[in-house]
């Protein structure tokens, strides 16, 4: 707001401890207006380190302590940008967040000072700056996949490992990516300027922007010359050689839309090394060079899985010998003849199946197994076809004893649950069940 020449300025201290200034010639009494925070990091992204009085010192509804300062560098989360972190008078500034007009930095501990004082941001710009490399590079890659191929990006996230940027197409080739990515560091490679501007709703006309706006005031364009025009209210650098490099790393299908992963700048190196290590010890674990691994994992996996299919095969067999032991060993009960067991930690799915093969090649028996490990006790119980006793209604029956679940059908049912008995007087119990 404009001020009459030579007006009065005065300073007042709210209750919530934010600072307001009073133009006495501009307002009656009781007329109020609270100053905004300067935003250093859009007069230069580059400050690391700054100073600025305090304007409030408050906790939010989360009980989280964060100050308001009358300037500052610290870029608050905004526009798939994350904040900046770093200190304030040593306290450390974990988050920074623009609420309800003000920018809020949000800090570990509460400061012992006053409003009116004086404070010292120090950034951490190793994490600013990456923040710039990979904001800049998006705009590259972006303005890159829309000037080759037409297609346009309609969503943009910047991780702590990598970024992300969804395309409106629904399928993406090889041959596009690399092209694409091509002209991408051909264009950082050409260290071409990257500007910024603050420009009206009437200047916009002299802009070829890659895609509409979302705002008619306060307009910030983010401009690479003769290639990208955007608007923007993120860091960048002021060059694009600043972003070093740019590496797609790969796509997936996300709902409608093609979802490209992507690394710039620092991140770039740090991939390569990450996955050189893993190259060079997996071609000591394959015996093979670079250039042969391919060749060699596959033999690796092909050889996996026929040792897999040997192993079934003897399962299979080893499980078919189980089978005749225990119909030899069948005790008569009645009318029926049983087969019950015991079995310390074997998988589950192997105790079904040998109960279930059990049933199939018999005509009168009755089939009870328990498997135990370290917390829990497993019921399997089936019958041949020709018994007439309901093997659903039998598990339900012995379950309550070790507060199990299970269930099933007259023929088959299964069930589990703590190991507050033994086995064997689980067995007896289901056993006196039976008679």
């Amino acid at each position: 707001m404009d001020h009459l020449p030579n007006a009065s300025m005065e300073w007042f201290e709210t209750r919530s401890g934010s600072i307001l200034q009073l133009c006495t010639s501009c307002y009656g009494k009781g007329e109020w207006e609270e100053m905004a925070t300067e935003k250093l990091y859009y007069q230069d992204q580059y400050m690391r380190s700054f100073t600025s009085k305090v304007q409030k010192l408050d906790q939010d509804e989360k009980g989280r302590f964060y100050v308001v300062l009358e300037k500052t560098a610290f870029y608050p989360t905004g526009g798939g940008q994350p904040y900046d972190t770093g200190t304030l008078n040593g306290a450390r500034v974990y988050d920074v967040e623009e609420v309800e007009g003000e920018i809020r930095h949000y800090i570990e501990e509460p400061i012992k000072s006053q409003v009116h004082n004086e404070y010292v941001g120090e950034l951490d710009w190793n994490r600013r700056f990456d923040h710039m490399q990979q904001h800049a590079g998006q705009h590259i890659l972006s303005a890159a996949f829309e000037n080759v191929y037409g297609y346009k990006t309609v969503s943009f996230h910047l991780g702590k490992e990598v970024c992300t940027i969804d395309l409106n197409i629904a399928n993406l080739t090889d041959e596009e990516a690399s092209q694409v990515e091509a002209v991408a560091n051909n264009i950082i490679l050409e260290n071409r300027s990257i500007d910024a501007k603050w420009v009206t709703q009437r200047e916009l006309e002299h802009f070829s922007l890659r895609k509409e706006l979302s705002v008619s005031e306060n307009i910030r364009l983010v401009i690479i010359p003769d290639f990208d025009y955007n608007g923007c209210g993120g860091t960048h650098p002021n060059s694009t050689g600043q972003v070093s490099s740019i590496k797609i790393l790969h796509w997936e299908k996300q709902k409608k839309h093609i979802r490209v992963y992507f690394v710039c700048g620092n991140r770039v190196l740090k991939q390569l090394h990450e996955k050189q290590k893993v190259i060079q010890s997996l071609t000591t674990i394959l015996n093979a060079p670079q250039e042969q691994m391919k060749e060699a994992a596959n033999r690796v996996l092909q050889q996996t899985r026929d040792l897999e299919k040997t192993v079934d095969e003897l399962r299979m067999k080893l499980i078919d010998h189980e089978v005749n032991a225990f119909i030899d060993k069948a005790q008569l009960h009645g009318d029926f003849k049983l087969v019950k067991a015991i079995f310390l930690n074997r998988p589950i799915v192997e105790v079904q199946q040998l109960a279930k093969t059990i049933t199939m090649k018999t005509n009168d028996i009755l089939v009870v197994f328990i498997n135990e490990n370290e917390t829990k006790l497993q019921l399997v119980c089936t019958r041949s076809n020709e018994l007439n006793i309901n093997m659903n209604q039998l598990v339900k029956g012995i379950l309550p004893i070790i507060n199990g679940k299970g269930g099933g059908n007259t023929s088959f049912a299964q069930g589990g649950g703590d190991k507050i008995v033994s086995a064997e007087r689980l067995m007896e119990e289901l056993m006196k069940l039976q008679v």
